[in-house]
């Protein structure tokens, strides 16, 4: 694996096969770079690089679209796969099934840099000297409550006996030179940790690290159990330590190579109000706004020339989505390993704004498990649904034969329409963990966290005789392998156009 180990270093690896779109135009934090952004999202162009920003002192620098999709022909993924150290041209299923075999390595622990030799510490700003209005801090949407500094982050924090710490995404807005207002939802990681040093009367300590290294925002994205530390696994992944430095001001350690680290205490007692945003489901709830914990900024650092990176939350396919969308399929496909359960593999449906997943069991499952399609769905459903931290993030499954491309969207409507049964192919789990930002929740559920959720029952294979069940009437099921080759062999002499995978 290529392990990159800085934003720069990703940039880099992105310009070279073009994926890096340079704008030196002046454009405006005031929506403009939302907007660009998002028509970069919806084109699958390259990923934006804003060089210079109304306002903003020169050399402070945008990146937008990190984790977007290509419109390259063989690399749709690359950005999410040269992230991870995987080529370019990695399918979906190789980030997933790399993200899961890691699983069940043996964590590995950071190396620690001294100072001098961490560039996050290039610059160091605290007491009155602190301003985080300095920074290119966009307006995203048209709408949105404040300025998001944090969208792409990592967010860290250790529990106060110091036997965990973790690392998540979390929105977080500007409100002046030395504060944020935090989304910190009780029921996630981040939000337990908090409540631990509040039962203590004490306020939290954390550190956010904006433009780290590529590989982190996946993990941080990946539901890891309870007390597992996400750097470790970053560690275990890449098969070396990451690269980390102690913070200024906090007792905790954040990466060394990031672009900006911003040090502080999420306050216990002082609130803000916080919201709305254009958020990952695809729309922008203009009534969800409302008083969120308040993080005093005690010590910024920063690179020279920061490069502050953005997404641009929303209609699919955005960094929520792969970022959440991948390493979910991952955590989930190991989760249903674990159990003994015959998958073949899982897939975040990145079109579905991090709402649908796909279980891909292996086509002999009914043989292999002795079970009937309603009591394998119900076996997935308790299975995910009782996964925890996975669970809190997953509304809905898609229960398949691994017999298509689950990465194909199309495919994936296909099997849903015309596997499902409309009267019983549904299992319902009422009463889960859920997250609040889903628009069709009700007003009990978003207040409660908890939500009923369900599996879409797609599986065929005990409806029918093995000689007698249904095969897909495509060209790749429906005509011997040796017949497509020759037609793929001659295609150009039939007088079409090559084809690139």
């Amino acid at each position: 694996m290529n392990h990159l180990k800085s934003l720069r270093a990703f940039i880099d690896a992105l310009d070279a096969i073009g994926e890096i779109q340079p704008i030196d135009k002046e454009v405006d934090w005031r929506l403009e770079i939302g907007a660009v952004a998002r028509r970069t999202y919806e084109l699958r162009a390259p990923a934006p690089l804003f060089n210079t920003i109304t306002g903003i002192e020169k050399g402070f620098r945008v990146l937008s679209a990190p984790g977007g999709l290509s419109a390259q022909p063989g690399l749709t993924y690359s950005r999410i796969a040269l992230a991870l150290g995987l080529p370019a041209d990695a399918r979906g299923a190789d980030i997933v099934t790399a993200l899961a075999d890691a699983r069940r390595r043996e964590p590995i622990p950071p190396e620690v840099v001294e100072r001098s030799a961490a560039p996050c510490k290039q610059n160091v700003m605290t007491g009155d000297e602190i301003d985080l209005l300095k920074f290119p801090t966009p307006l995203i949407h048209d709408g949105d409550g404040g300025r998001y500094i944090q969208s792409f982050g990592m967010n860290i924090a250790r529990t106060p006996d110091g036997s965990w710490t973790n690392w998540s995404i979390n929105r977080m807005m500007l409100v002046d030179r030395n504060r944020l207002a935090c989304l910190i939802p009780p029921p996630q990681h981040l939000g337990m940790i908090r409540a631990q040093w509040t039962e203590r009367g004490e306020d939290m300590p954390i550190a956010v690290a904006l433009g780290v290294e590529p590989g982190l925002p996946y993990v941080g994205g990946m539901p890891l159990p309870e007390g597992d530390d996400e750097s470790h696994f970053l560690g275990a992944y890449f098969g070396e330590g990451v690269e980390l430095v102690r913070a200024e001001t906090v007792d905790l350690l954040v990466p060394a190579t990031a672009e900006i680290v911003i040090e502080g205490y999420v306050s216990r007692t002082d609130l803000v109000e916080e919201g709305p945003m254009g958020e990952y489901p695809g729309y922008l709830d203009r009534g969800s706004h409302s008083p969120k914990p308040v993080l005093h900024v005690t010590a910024v650092t920063y690179r020279d020339d920061a490069i502050l990176p953005v997404a641009v939350a929303g209609a699919p396919v955005e960094e929520d989505h792969t970022g959440w969308g991948l390493p979910h399929a991952a955590e989930m496909t190991h989760v249903l390993r674990e159990a003994g359960l015959p998958v073949s593999a899982c897939w975040g449906v990145l079109e579905s704004a991090a709402h649908w997943w796909v279980v891909a069991l292996k086509p002999s499952w009914h043989e292999e498990s002795g079970l009937d399609s309603k009591a394998m769905t119900q076996r997935v459903g308790e299975v995910v649904f009782g996964a925890g931290k996975l669970a809190f993030g997953v509304p809905k499954l898609v229960l398949v034969e691994h017999d298509f491309d689950i990465a194909d969207p199309g495919q994936i409507i296909w099997a849903f329409a015309s596997r499902s049964h409309p009267e019983h192919g549904e299992a319902h789990f009422p009463g889960q963990p859920q997250n609040i930002i889903p628009v069709y929740l009700d007003e009990h559920e978003r207040l409660s966290y908890h939500a009923t959720k369900v599996v879409y029952n797609c599986l065929l294979a005990d409806r029918f005789p093995v000689d007698e069940r249904p095969v897909a009437s495509d060209f790749a099921h429906n005509w011997s392998s040796e017949l497509q080759q020759h037609v793929l062999d001659n295609w150009e002499a039939y007088g079409f156009t090559s084809v690139k995978e």
